[in-house]
């Protein structure tokens, strides 16, 4: 396509000078221009097409970046990120050294607010809007664009509940488009769509009862509309509240139809949105998957069994559970803190608990998960997804802080399995578990065992185990970075037989076999995919000065610092987890 408008929108400057119809193309070229760029180097892209009359009409009647526009989570900033000054530099969108996939402040003076994880939009804006208050700034106008699925959690509540009650100049736009990355759930949902249908409540508007000034609900694809609604609302003084209906993927066919999957759709034919074809034959299962089928099995066998997520069904995998056992699986919504709390209510009545999340969502929770999970010591158990480096989703969704932060909290067991095989095995020990808290923390993406559906074995909890022997150094590895320990050892063969030990428990340490270590190596490497702070390696280091061992000890994990986006073979070589970089340090060490 001829993006001859588009290749002249170089600052929202640029768009204000054209006519409506010139707009109106726009739309088309922007649509065409994200679906171009993400079928190949892949993305989010339901979230920003459905969004790119709303992107326009902001940057149209808005004087941004003077005037503050906050998006919520940033799936839906792809429009905005081309028509700010980024449409050269799109195509590395995601990338190494590329531009983030979501607003990053240091990345443009139009990006406002860093986000990757949702419902922060009301309280950022509402925080800028007061800011603006106090620098005496009456005429400057706060923008928060939060979608149906974000604006249900406790923390989007908070913020209209504090707005409410402020002559602040912040609006809230709500993209209304019932779905997430799953379908929307919950109560708020219901009452939303209620309002689309022509039903709303005339008596008991639950926003006009916060003290906004409700607009809506409004087509969110007419864009002259939008346009003529936003000017009125500019001049509306004190906290207002826009009702916008969107469909998410507009302009793609097959993304309008299957919303779930093309949120993230991977590669695919841009002229007909048929995703690629990967041949997954022979291939070793998601770690994700290996956690929702054997819970599933699981569950047939032990009716107290119930699954938890916090709006990630198909992410997590518990779908395969959802599906089966729609009354014993819930999808609580984007409420991690509920999420966590809820299950901790249903354990004080005896149900086994499996509480899936993200290692980098259950770090909005972590309240939760000392006061009402591990202080009352109820044993849930937190499946933890996407531990380590996630990849181009990069720094808000890496799981590089969850062995840290879990180690500091007493009655916690974490474990933390090396392959498939161990996975299975570990949540089919914690179901047979209720002295504490388990967690169970795995990577994103596949598994290294094709056939890891074997029988049930009853794990010894704290319990390592020794995968090769040798003599030069002994390599402690925790989780699946073993698999990087292995292929490490392989490099370095002809020169030395390092030890590899699969420690596979943090907490409880196995210090018997620790001990045996430090009697017989004088050299040794600990290994994790966590923040080499206040992890495997510290807990081995204040173990060894605790025995007063005299030898070498050097922790490989993640650095003190905050990690990019990249592939995930990329970013674990930069960080030193890479079977090379492994190998480099045993070489270095020797």
């Amino acid at each position: 396509m001829d993006y001859e408008l588009l290749s002249k929108i170089d600052s929202p400057a640029d768009l204000k000078e054209l006519s409506q119809a010139e707009l109106l193309e726009l739309t088309s070229e922007l649509r065409a221009f994200i679906i171009d760029v993400v079928s190949t180097k892949e993305g989010h892209l339901g979230a920003s097409l459905g969004v790119v009359e709303l992107t326009i009409a902001l940057h149209k009647v808005f004087d941004t970046p003077e005037d503050l526009l906050v998006w919520d989570v940033g799936h839906q900033a792809y429009g905005h990120k081309i028509l700010t000054g980024r449409r050269d530099v799109f195509e590395t969108n995601r990338r190494l050294n590329g531009i983030s996939g979501f607003p990053k402040r240091d990345e443009s003076i139009y990006d406002t607010f860093g986000v990757g994880h949702s419902s922060t939009s009301i309280s950022s804006a509402l925080g800028m809007a007061i800011a603006s208050q106090l620098k005496g700034d009456k005429e400057k106008q706060h923008i928060a664009v939060i979608g149906d699925a974000s604006i249900a959690a406790g923390m989007a509540f908070e913020g209209l509940n504090h707005a409410g009650v402020t002559d602040a100049n912040l609006l809230v736009i709500l993209n209304d488009n019932a779905i997430g990355i799953d379908p929307s759930v919950g109560a708020l949902k219901n009452y939303l769509t209620k309002a689309k249908i022509g039903r709303k409540p005339a008596q008991d508007n639950m926003i006009e009862a916060l003290n906004f000034n409700y607009k809506g609900p409004i087509d969110g694809h007419d864009l002259p509309k939008l346009i003529e609604t936003l000017e009125k609302l500019k001049q509306v003084k004190g906290p207002k509240f826009l009702h916008v209906i969107t469909k998410k993927g507009k302009g793609l066919k097959s993304a309008e139809q299957d919303q779930v999957t093309y949120h993230a759709p991977g590669q695919f034919d841009k002229n007909t949105g048929e995703l690629l074809p990967k041949d997954d034959r022979n291939l070793p299962p998601k770690f994700q998957d290996v956690f929702g089928l054997t819970l599933l099995e699981l569950a047939r066998e032990n009716q107290n069994i119930v699954g938890i997520t916090p709006a990630m069904p198909t992410g997590s995998s518990l779908k395969y559970m959802m599906q089966e056992m729609p009354n014993r699986a819930f999808d609580v919504g984007i409420a991690e803190q509920h999420a966590v709390t809820f299950s901790a209510g249903l354990a004080t009545q005896g149900q086994k608990v499996f509480c899936t999340i993200y290692s980098t969502f259950l770090q909005r929770a972590y309240d939760q998960l000392i006061h009402d999970v591990a202080l009352q010591n109820l044993p849930v158990v937190f499946c933890i997804d996407r531990a380590g480096l996630v990849g181009n989703d990069g720094a808000t969704h890496h799981g590089s802080f969850d062995l840290a932060y879990l180690n500091c909290i007493p009655n916690m067991v974490i474990a933390a399995p090396s392959s498939a095989i161990e996975l299975r095995q570990m949540l089919y020990t914690a179901s047979l578990y209720d002295e504490h808290p388990f967690a169970i923390r795995y990577p994103r993406g596949r598994a290294f065992n094709i056939d890891w559906q074997v029988d049930f074995e009853k794990l010894e909890i704290g319990k390592a185990k020794q995968i090769s022997k040798g003599h030069d150094i002994a390599i402690l590895s925790l989780g699946s970075v073993a698999h990087e320990v292995q292929n490490a050892i392989k490099l370095v063969e002809d020169q030395c037989q390092p030890s590899h030990y699969d420690f596979r428990f943090l907490k409880p340490l196995d210090r018997k076999i620790l001990h045996q270590i430090f009697n017989t190596y004088d050299k040794i490497i600990t290994v994790e995919d966590g923040s080499v702070i206040g992890g495997f390696g510290s807990v081995v280091l204040r173990e060894a000065q605790q025995k007063n061992y005299l030898g070498e000890i050097h922790p490989l994990g993640i650095p003190d610092r905050f990690i990019e986006h990249g592939s995930p073979e990329e970013l674990y070589d930069l960080v030193g987890l890479s079977a090379d970089k492994i190998a480099l340090k045993i070489e270095e060490m020797l």
